[in-house]
């Protein structure tokens, strides 16, 4: 198990850095591509928009296929992809590396997660998802670093690496034992499963904090950039909004198994709510980023009893993990594209205030219905 758990967190931590990395480069390829901030959205909102569409495939692929194959094309995709996009000089290119990007990132999340949720022993389901989640934190703690070094070095030789880690992950994951896939579920039983209502309870707890970040990555860095903030104080800001956010996520998992998914569900659900009221106010960017650091362990806590409570679910209905988290992944790319492109969209057309206290509405609310029906 333990070296499962290690495998499988090394491949969300690399998807993850790559994934993160767009963040503080946005204000570089505004002013370099001459983009709008609606287009800037569109950019960010690229990888979970190709997480979406290749959500459900990814899932259907592990079941079918088995998680190991499913994750040597997501580490393949992933390698070809890196270098496009180190290579990308016009903003359909970019568009699309991230977009493959993003179908690369549902297959290797089905598969390596799949992986891990199937061998492991439900009493510390939560707690091992934690684990892993607290290391793919961590890769969106570097991320921020690896887009900082591209600024400073250029994006060909950074992004490029990440194509040859890639390749060395999918050396790693071809030797690693993997169990043979289950037979395909029944269309009844994937119907059933989809009517559970904790699993429809993780996937609405899955969208909100994708929602939160999406909209967060690309209105943070933006508002910051707009308060006088260079690249490498963007990316140290979430550098540590996302140290913060790694430690949060295990502990909650561990709550998780031991009072319930929903119980730091609730405490996450209005500690984010709290700081997305306050997201909008600040005028000087030092104000800012304290509350930026503040929001992703806040957002983060969400992450781990949501993916237990849709694995619980799946459990119950005999639906293969790898399905299961095909759910997850489509749940967090519906938040985070309709966070980073819907928010950017409203936020052109109004302000910043409109788009995060809408959030903190959704999060208080949803926390009060959990809390009365529990």
């Amino acid at each position: 198990m333990r070296r499962l758990l290690l495998l499988a967190s090394a491949v969300v931590f690399v998807d993850t850095v790559f994934y993160a990395a767009i963040t503080p480069l946005l204000p570089t390829y505004v002013e370099q591509l001459d983009i709008t901030k609606s287009q800037a959205g569109v950019l960010a909102a690229a990888y979970p928009a190709g997480t979406f569409l290749g959500a459900l495939p990814g899932g259907w692929l592990a079941a079918r296929a088995g998680v190991r194959p499913t994750t040597l094309v997501g580490l393949a995709l992933m390698a070809v992809t890196s270098v496009v996009f180190a290579f990308g000089e016009s903003l359909v290119v970019l568009d699309t590396a991230r977009f493959v990007q993003g179908v690369a990132g549902a297959m290797t999340w089905a598969g390596a997660l799949g992986w891990l949720i199937g061998e492991s022993p439900r009493e510390r389901r939560g707690e091992l998802i934690g684990s892993a989640m607290g290391v793919a934190i961590v890769g969106s703690l570097f991320g921020p670093v690896l887009g900082a070094l591209a600024a400073e070095l250029g994006p060909e030789a950074v992004f490029s690496s990440v194509g040859v880690v890639a390749v060395g992950l999918m050396i790693w994951a071809s030797r690693t034992p993997a169990r043979l896939p289950s037979p395909p579920p029944r269309l009844g039983a994937l119907i059933e499963t989809v009517r559970d209502r904790s699993v429809q309870l993780g996937i609405w707890l899955m969208i909100i904090p994708g929602l939160m970040f999406g909209t967060l990555n690309v209105l943070g860095p933006l508002r910051l950039d707009a308060l006088g903030a260079g690249t490498a104080a963007i990316a140290g800001c979430f550098l540590a909004a996302s140290a913060l956010e790694a430690v949060v996520a295990p502990v909650a998992g561990r709550i998780s198994d031991k009072r319930g998914r929903r119980a730091p569900a609730i405490v996450g659900l209005a500690a984010s709510a709290v700081v997305m009221v306050l997201l909008p106010w600040p005028d000087a960017a030092w104000q800012l980023a304290v509350l930026i650091v503040l929001a992703a362990p806040a957002i983060g806590i969400l992450w781990s009893p949501a993916i237990a409570t849709m694995s619980d679910g799946a459990e119950r209905h005999g639906i293969e993990q790898a399905i299961a988290f095909a759910f997850v992944n489509v749940a967090w790319a519906l938040g985070q594209t309709a966070g980073a492109a819907g928010s950017a969209r409203l936020a052109d057309a109004t302000d910043d205030h409109v788009p995060f206290l809408l959030l903190a509405g959704i999060g208080a609310v949803t926390a009060l219905a959990l809390r009365r029906g529990r």
